[in-house]
Parts: C-alpha cells; sequence; structure tokens
C-alpha cells in the first residue's frame, strides 16, 4: 500500500516536474540563443566567473540543510517544521555574513579568479546569496511534499524575466550587466513568491541541539558539495587562468548550452528521483527497481540525442548560437557524446548515495575523480585550448568509473546489472549513429540534414522494439497514453452531455 502511494506520488511529480522542464527548456534557449546573437563571448565569460564564485559561497548559505529537509525520515509534521526554521535562519544568517565578506574583499577576489577590476560586478552580483537562501528551504519542503505543480507556477513566472528584463537590457547595450540584473530579479521573484504560496513561514523559532542534529549530517553534504564545485568548476578556474575571457565565454556557453539541453530530460526526472529513492532506502528490493526503472528511462531518450548532438554538432551550433559561434562546434559535439555516458552511468549513482544518507560516499568518489581532473586539465591547457577541451570532456569516463567501484563497495549495488540494464538503448543508439555518420556523407545540405536526423530517429526506435523487453516497455507507455487519452475524452463527453 505504502509503496504505491509512493508510485503514484512519484508518477505525478514527474508528470509536473516533466512539463516544467520541457517549458522551462523550450523558453531557455529561445532567450540564450537571442543573446548569443547579442552580447559577445567575453561578457557570457565574465558572467560565468561571477556565477563561479557565487555557486561557491552558495554552498555554504544551504549547509546541506535542504538535502537534509528532503532525505530525512521525521517523527512528524511538528519535528519537521522545527527543522525548517533552524534551517532557515541559519542559511539566512550565513547568507549576509558571506555577502559581507564579498563586499569588503571584492577586488582581491576579482583578481585571485582572473578579472582585476570587476570587484563591484561580484558584489553586486552576490546580493542574489540572501535571495537563494530565503528560498532554499521552501524549495526543499515543495520537494519532499512532492508539489512539483506549484514548482511548475513559479518556474513558468521565472522563465519570463529573460524576455521583460534580460533582452532589452542587452539591446541597449548592457552587456554583462543585463545578464546579472535578469538573474537578481529572477532569484527575487523566486524567495517572495515561494513564500507566499508555502503553507510554512518562517517563524521565530530556534534550537541549538537540532542545528547540531542537522549539522552531523549536513556536514558531510556540504563537504560532498564543496568536491562536487571543485569538479565542475575546475576547468572554468584554468581557463580563466591560461586563456582569456574570450575563451573562456565560448567554452562555457557552449557546455553551458549542451547542459540546458541535457537538462531538459535530467532535471525533470533527478529530484523526483532522488525523493522517490529516499522513501525506499529501507527496501532494497524497492530502492534497486526504481534505479533501474528511472535509468532506463532517462537512457531511452538521452543517449541517441546526445550522439545526434556529436554527429550534428555544426547544425546545433548555428540553431542554438548562430554563424558567428561556429568555433563551439567542437566543444559542443564532444561535451554532448560525453555528458550522456556520465549521466546514464555516473550521475544517478550520486542520487543513490544521497538517497541512502551516504553523502560520504559521494564525498571519496569526487576526491578520485578530482586527483586525475585537475592535473589533466592543467597539463593540457599547456597544448591549447582545444586539447583542454578534448581532454576535460572525456576524463569524465574515469569518474564513471569511480562511480562504479564506490556503488560495488559502499552500496553493495549490483554493478553488472547497470551496464545490462541499459544495453539495448546503447546498441541502438551506437548502430543509429552508424547510420547517421552514412547519411552524412550522401549530402552537407541543409534539408538532407534535417531528412536525416528523422531517418535515424525512426530507426532507432525501430531498433529497440527487436529487443522484447524494451518493446513490452514502449507498448505499456503508449497503452496508459491512450488510456488517459481515451479517459480525457469521454470525461469532456460526459460534461458536455450534462
Amino acid at each position: 500500500m505504502k509503496e504505491n502511494k509512493v508510485q503514484n506520488k512519484f508518477t505525478n511529480a514527474a508528470k509536473w516536474s516533466i512539463i516544467t522542464e520541457i517549458v522551462a527548456k523550450l523558453v531557455s534557449p529561445i532567450t540564450n540563443m537571442t543573446l548569443a546573437r547579442i552580447i559577445l563571448p567575453e561578457a557570457f565569460g565574465v558572467v560565468a566567473t561571477v556565477t563561479m564564485i557565487m555557486s561557491f559561497v552558495d554552498m555554504f548559505t544551504d549547509a546541506g540543510f535542504q538535502k537534509y529537509l528532503v532525505q530525512h525520515q521525521f517523527k512528524n509534521e511538528d519535528e519537521k517544521l522545527k527543522n525548517a526554521n533552524v534551517a532557515f535562519w541559519t542559511n539566512f544568517l550565513i547568507s549576509i555574513f558571506l555577502w559581507v565578506i564579498i563586499i569588503i574583499f571584492r577586488e582581491k577576489i576579482a583578481t585571485l579568479v582572473g578579472n582585476p577590476g570587476l570587484g563591484n560586478v561580484i558584489a553586486i552580483a552576490c546580493v542574489q546569496l540572501v535571495f537563494t537562501s530565503f528560498s532554499s528551504i521552501q524549495m526543499a519542503l515543495y520537494r519532499r511534499n512532492f508539489d512539483f505543480k506549484t514548482l511548475f507556477l513559479i518556474r513558468m513566472i521565472s522563465v519570463c524575466i529573460p524576455f521583460l528584463i534580460t533582452i532589452p537590457l542587452a539591446l541597449l547595450g548592457l552587456s554583462y550587466w543585463a545578464l546579472i540584473i535578469g538573474s537578481i530579479v529572477m532569484q527575487f521573484l523566486n524567495a517572495v513568491i515561494m513564500t507566499i504560496k508555502s503553507k510554512w513561514k518562517p517563524s521565530l523559532f530556534y534550537k541549538i541541539e537540532i542545528l547540531k542534529e542537522m549539522i552531523s549530517f549536513s556536514i558531510w553534504s556540504l563537504i560532498e558539495a564543496i568536491s562536487i564545485w571543485l569538479s565542475v568548476w575546475a576547468d572554468v578556474f584554468i581557463i580563466g587562468s591560461f586563456f582569456n575571457q574570450y575563451y573562456l565565454g565560448l567554452y562555457k556557453t557552449s557546455t553551458g548550452m549542451v547542459n540546458m539541453l541535457m537538462s531538459l530530460i535530467t532535471s525533470a526526472i533527478l529530484p523526483v528521483f532522488f525523493s522517490a529513492l529516499s522513501r525506499f532506502q529501507d527496501d532494497t528490493e524497492k530502492f534497486n527497481m526504481m534505479y533501474f526503472k528511472t535509468q532506463r528511462l532517462i537512457a531511452t531518450v538521452l543517449l541517441p540525442l546526445c550522439i545526434g548532438v556529436y554527429l550534428y554538432r555544426d547544425l546545433a551550433t548555428k540553431i542554438i548560437l548562430g554563424n558567428k559561434w561556429m568555433e563551439a562546434s567542437r566543444i559542443i559535439g564532444v561535451w554532448a557524446l560525453t555528458s550522456g555516458i556520465k549521466i546514464i552511468l555516473g550521475d544517478l549513482c550520486s542520487e543513490v548515495y544521497r538517497a541512502k544518507g551516504r553523502p560520504k560516499v559521494s564525498f571519496i568518489a569526487q576526491v578520485l575523480h578530482l586527483v586525475f581532473l585537475v592535473p589533466v586539465c592543467i597539463i593540457s591547457s599547456k597544448y591549447g585550448f582545444l586539447c583542454l577541451v578534448y581532454a576535460r570532456s572525456w576524463i569524465r569516463m574515469q569518474f564513471v568509473l569511480v562511480h562504479f567501484i564506490m556503488m560495488k563497495v559502499a552500496i553493495k549495488f549490483p554493478v553488472g546489472k547497470i551496464l545490462k540494464n541499459v544495453m539495448p538503448i546503447v546498441v541502438s543508439a551506437f548502430t543509429m549513429g552508424v547510420l547517421g555518420l552514412l547519411l552524412q556523407q550522401i549530402s552537407k545540405g541543409l534539408l538532407w540534414s534535417f531528412t536525416s536526423i528523422i531517418i535515424c530517429s525512426l530507426f532507432y526506435f525501430g531498433m529497440l522494439c527487436l529487443f522484447p523487453n524494451m518493446r513490452e516497455e514502449m507498448n505499456g507507455i503508449v497503452g496508459k497514453l491512450k488510456s488517459k487519452l481515451l479517459k480525457s475524452k469521454y470525461t469532456s463527453v460526459y460534461y458536455k452531455e450534462n
């Protein structure tokens, strides 16, 4: 009974999460495509540096409490709300303190990250820390309750900001200020709307004993977050140090657009996936079943998409960024290909560690990856920008291997089944890639490129149907969609007749 209840909540939450991400990811590329044609790569490089600093400090304002509130099993509602209050006031006070520190040392920080003279820009942009700390606890409670419908409404308001503020300011020539002001307004509105719509409101309650208990879990989540930050931003810091803002903007914008495309699938599923896994953390069979089902779902869509972007990287670059960004084509191609492999085989493992309440395992995995990542980036940078890009992209395969080892040793997870679970998808996507490569030899024209993409897509799903288990799963999905459509049709007819 409990399993069915969680499954139903998971399905409903996933529906709203997917709708949210589809709408957001349809709008976000349009705004980025527009901005890429207005703002130069150097401006995106400045914003990338500011984002790097802010994301680092933001880890300390959250202090891992958001994950704690989602994952922890509370005795009752009152205990949950008391923990939420303690987390909120802790986050808020830390964010104020850190923002003041940034203001005082803004010029030294700007010089450290390779942007001397931009201290005021960094100080002003980091006001967002106060707003994100205000909304992070609200976000955790929404996710814990599988209330992704409310998050959908909030996200829809956020995606309108670039059209109302960022793009008009960019057209007025405000360059990176357009991006920064747009981001500040977005975070401010998120904090206000989440607080207004939430049933829980901050109250003047604080208890040191609760803080100590939260910190005992969250300290490892914080350490894990720092290690993740290093693995995500180490390359940006190195590019900012060894190259100029043009290359930094080129790299970060290209990889960011690919990540945005990938997150169309992952960001809709992973928050719900983590919440569901957390509920099954003590039931190994159901836990593993949820993992494999989600992995297969993500892989079915993501893997052919990544291979397609790699094969048609020139076309993707023209569509996404425009002709003046064609130097980004190779970056987009290799980053997309390696991202697909990493997400399907690696990133889901991180959710397992957190859902099991084992952030220490994730931290160890991050450290084992950083031991290879940082030296590879530094050494490859000496051989040129593109060498660094390719090295940074493929070193992520080492991270997948680390995850496999940690899953086997620390979690006792059946690692062999991870590969077996997605093998039909791998075979189908790889075969589709070979076909796409052959079709490209016929013509390089725009019309043929789109035609060959359609042919590859049909071929891929045809290949999947050759595998009995995948055919049954796809038929099940189609059956559920038909059932819902029929139900919707009959309901509308009933109301019309009555």
